[in-house]
């Protein structure tokens, strides 16, 4: 019996090795809170990084991932897992190749989880934020835009129309597949409880409604979903876009037929290029306009 738990131990570290090998290594990684968070979500423990996604998240860090040289964008990823769990393999690292090849600055951030405590995410986004505009000069960026998959994209959304100063307003937003409203009617239930606790007010469920926190201030968008998607339905990219729309906010949206959900690392999805395509050239028209 002893002998089969370490067989099982062996194989579970050499899938974990085998994870890992197959993402980029960041050049550096950056601790939040080095000297403790001001707030909690109430978790204890350790962390459970499981080669591809990390749960009971209590400290985050932000890896970075620089070009050879920087065409002036810089990216803060937000990956998605429902706010119990971060893909920070997958909805992050994954891509970072990718991204530094155009020459833009890719930031993964391994956010804590709110565990109730609806703060919590959007606290580390803005400490993430504060940190990679004090790397500017450094790292040779001009606009931090945020980019977020599914509950990722709820937090990246939440933090394109909650900023407080001008410099927690992302400069653009990249969502895939984003959960955007807290309506119970069409969101995905989990993440709005996890975010929320089970039983949110009517307020709770207003303010982190991000179609209805959009003004003329929010950052310009480009939104990606499938129609067939059946764990966050495609209406919350819809209404978030009509949203912009009216608002009069640059916007742009991708529904594609089929591809489902969580698409974003998938090089079987039938319009993985096409997607990559679309979204360069959009950031080609940022970097134009910094010219």
């Amino acid at each position: 019996m002893k002998m089969k738990k370490v067989t099982l131990l062996s194989v579970f570290l050499l899938l974990c090795v085998a994870i890992f090998a197959q993402y980029p290594t960041p050049n550096s990684v950056i601790e939040l809170w080095p000297n403790g968070a001001p707030t909690d979500n109430g978790l204890t423990g350790p962390e459970k990084d499981y080669g591809d996604h990390v749960s009971n998240v209590t400290k985050p860090t932000l890896s970075i991932f620089l070009p050879e040289k920087c065409n002036g964008l810089a990216i803060l990823v937000c990956p998605g897992g429902g706010y119990v769990d971060v893909w920070n393999g997958g909805e992050g690292f994954s891509l970072a190749d990718w991204y530094t090849s155009q020459g833009i600055v890719y930031a993964v951030l391994k956010y804590r989880l709110p565990n109730g405590h609806n703060e919590i995410p959007l606290d580390d986004v803005h400490r993430a934020m504060d940190i990679l505009n004090e790397k500017r000069d450094e790292y040779g960026f001009k606009k931090l835009g945020i980019q977020g998959c599914s509950a990722g994209g709820h937090l990246a959304a939440t933090a394109s129309t909650h900023f407080d100063t001008p410099e927690h307003r992302p400069d653009f937003q990249i969502l895939f597949y984003p959960v955007i409203t807290a309506d119970l009617s069409f969101s995905h239930l989990g993440s709005v409880y996890n975010l929320l606790g089970k039983e949110p007010s009517a307020e709770m469920i207003e303010l982190y409604s991000n179609e209805k926190q959009v003004n003329r201030n929010t950052p310009p968008a480009f939104i990606m979903a499938n129609s067939d998607d059946g764990l966050v339905p495609v209406k919350n990219s819809i209404e978030y876009y009509s949203a912009l729309q009216a608002n009069k906010v640059s916007a742009t949206l991708h529904v594609y037929p089929v591809g489902g959900h969580g698409w974003f690392a998938n090089t079987n999805f039938v319009y993985a290029e096409q997607w990559k395509s679309d979204l360069k050239q959009w950031l080609n028209q940022i970097v134009k306009s910094l010219q």
